[in-house]
């Protein structure tokens, strides 16, 4: 697949089937996310893996309950308490695999170095016929004592991006060039 077919192709993924990723596929995965650019070579990342959906259901509860717990007061946040406040919405939508990328060191850059590799393993795992979904309600918590317990991830290390990885009950078909997916036309200045 070209680059381009991957990155106009990926989208969000929040319905899979109940098919396994096998452990080849999850290393190759975080082969592509490694090489990703990352500010001085530091390479400050980790990869929790978790694929028991017994784990994965506890932190979904959890993390639902710290956000609402936590989160402020208004209209985006009203809806969002809704679909949080549901006892079957299930945070990582029974996805196979989660994938947690965290940064190991407090390097100057480390959240953007593992949001590079993030985009680096979703760019790979679309190419691979897999969809994947960044679950931001999960991050909060997760960078909690609790949350880092849960995944046995040290107190001095940065959860950054938990993306859900699985095969995808539908696969949308590719948009033509341009804006897909009802991007927005970007505000663009030109100097020169």
């Amino acid at each position: 697949m070209d680059v381009n077919e991957a990155i106009f192709g990926r989208h969000s993924t929040r319905e899979f089937t109940a098919d396994t990723v096998d452990e080849k596929t999850i290393r190759r995965l975080i082969d592509a996310a490694v090489h990703a650019p990352n500010a001085s070579n530091e390479q400050p990342w980790s990869f929790v893996v978790v694929r028991d959906q017994e784990v994965l259901q506890r932190i979904s509860t959890h993390a639902k309950s710290y956000m609402v717990t936590h989160m402020p007061e208004g209209p985006l946040y009203d809806r969002y308490r809704t679909t949080l406040s549901n006892p079957n919405f299930h945070i990582f939508y029974h996805a196979p695999v989660l994938i947690v990328i965290s940064g190991t060191r407090q390097v100057t850059f480390v959240v953007e170095d593992c949001t590079l590799a993030a985009e680096n393993l979703m760019l790979s795992a679309h190419a691979a016929g897999l969809g994947t979904c960044w679950i931001g309600f999960s991050q909060h918590f997760l960078n909690t004592p609790d949350g880092k317990n849960a995944l046995g991830i040290p107190a001095t290390w940065v959860p950054v991006a938990p993306i859900i990885v699985g095969h995808p009950k539908d696969v949308p078909s590719v948009p033509p060039p341009g804006l897909p997916h009802g991007r927005k036309e970007p505000e663009i200045r030109w100097i020169g």
